[in-house]
């Protein structure tokens, strides 16, 4: 029986079929996650809150729970079966993400967001894992680029769904919409996916070396220490945190920018950046891809590519963030789009080769800590403030929150140059894990 689930994980088939599942999962992720910030000012409205208190909502409170939770649940993984605990985790954030639509005030919401947080801190470290024991290096860039097409085509249909349910509906049924189906998905998840064998991509020598990566996965601690011992993953976690900083910092608060400063509905701007999406996908998958193929001849691509991408977003967000016509603006922010997408697969695949098999799914969590913490925990919360301060001592008024997302934009120039100090020791950290 052994022998054939080994014939079954080795068919492209069923590789490229889990990689799409888990990437509509991860596509559900993102749906749930950032629909708060298409529905942000509807909900400001109704709870009266600012956006230093809004920016927690989405920012702190979300961050502290996912990227603690995501550790003990990623060592979960490494030691059992990881589709079970994506399955589980997947419901447990599908159920939150319906009952924050139940929410009376901002404590309730709170409490609901944080359930959510808890949920998604189960759903890329297992998957990462799976799609890494799936594929080998040499194609693995490429198939977690695809996955993290989850993160744009889940925020793309997030603004769609939720800014014209929200127009037609409220904002309560949005979260019911996006939320309810996922229970479903987990069900599929369970009943369709077949654990395969640690590091069955990388087995050279037929079951053997499959047998021997049946051991007790190593402390948190020594895999934390393993990565920090490697200087590229240092400049690519930090440079990748700091590009995370302003992506969720802009990001949560960008709907709510074209509204106040343009006077834009949440349908349409849900029907733009939803077709924007397109652009993220175009950014997550070529870099991705591109790396593999540059990579075949200088693995420094990894960092390189990542790192001109990012330095080249800052302009083109810049002008979308200014420019008084919010038409011209989102096609500007098109190229912005692309850019600022180009650093997940590169940064995510890179970190898997750094590492030995059964530390995978533990180093996908360590580096989503380091992302989320700076990132998804500092980014909006920053940027919320900056929009106070700015409202409070200029007169400025509503453009004041436009102001604030361009001066966050400095840390995408410090991330560009700490994904090229990766470059300069990224071959000799792989040397290393070899």
């Amino acid at each position: 029986m052994e022998s054939e689930d080994h014939k079954l994980f080795a068919k492209p088939a069923y590789q490229w079929y889990v990689v799409v599942l888990l990437t509509i999962v991860y596509v559900f992720n993102f749906i749930d996650r950032n629909i708060l910030a298409i529905l942000g000012q509807s909900i400001k409205d109704e709870l009266m809150i600012s956006d230093t208190a809004f920016g927690f909502l989405g920012g702190i409170a979300f961050a502290i729970f996912y990227t603690f939770m995501g550790i003990p649940i990623a060592r979960l993984a490494d030691r059992k079966s990881r589709k079970t605990v994506l399955a589980v985790c997947l419901a447990i954030w599908s159920c939150m993400t319906a009952l924050c639509g139940m929410a009376q005030n901002f404590s309730m919401l709170l409490v609901a967001r944080i359930g959510v947080a808890i949920g998604e801190a189960g759903g890329s470290p297992p998957s990462h894992s799976i799609i890494s024991d799936l594929f080998p290096v040499s194609r693995r860039a490429t198939a977690l680029g695809i996955y993290a097409l989850g993160i744009p085509i889940g925020s793309a249909v997030g603004f769609l769904a939720g800014g014209w349910i929200n127009e037609l509906f409220g904002w309560r049924m949005a979260f019911f919409v996006v939320g309810i189906p996922g229970l479903l998905l987990a069900l599929f998840v369970y009943l369709t996916i077949r654990e395969p064998p640690r590091g069955f991509s990388e087995r050279v020598q037929g079951e053997a070396e499959i047998t021997q990566t049946d051991t007790e996965p190593p402390p948190v601690m020594q895999v934390l220490g393993l990565l920090w011992s490697k200087r590229s993953f240092r400049y690519m976690s930090i440079g990748g945190a700091l590009h995370a900083f302003v992506g969720t910092g802009v990001g949560l608060y960008i709907p709510m920018m074209f509204q106040r400063s343009h006077g834009l509905g949440t349908g349409e701007i849900g029907t733009w950046l939803f077709g924007l999406g397109f652009f993220g996908m175009l950014g997550t998958f070529g870099a991705g891809y591109l790396c593999d193929r540059l990579g075949e001849n200088d693995r420094r691509w990894y960092m390189w590519l990542p790192g001109i991408m990012t330095l080249l977003h800052v302009p083109f967000a810049a002008f979308t963030y200014l420019y008084h016509d919010p038409e011209v603006a989102l096609m500007v922010y098109a190229v912005a789009y692309v850019l600022g997408h180009g650093y997940l697969a590169p940064t995510f695949a890179m970190t898997q080769s750094l590492v030995e098999l059964r530390m995978r799914a533990l180093a996908a969590s360590i580096l989503l800590f380091i992302l989320n913490i700076i990132g998804l925990g500092l980014g909006p919360q920053i940027t919320g403030i900056l929009s106070d301060v700015i409202n409070l001592t200029t007169d400025l008024g509503v453009d004041s929150l436009r102001w604030a997302m361009v001066t966050v934009l400095v840390f995408n120039i410090i991330a560009a140059v700490l994904y090229i100090m990766a470059g300069r020791t990224v071959n000799d950290d792989l040397r290393q894990t070899a």
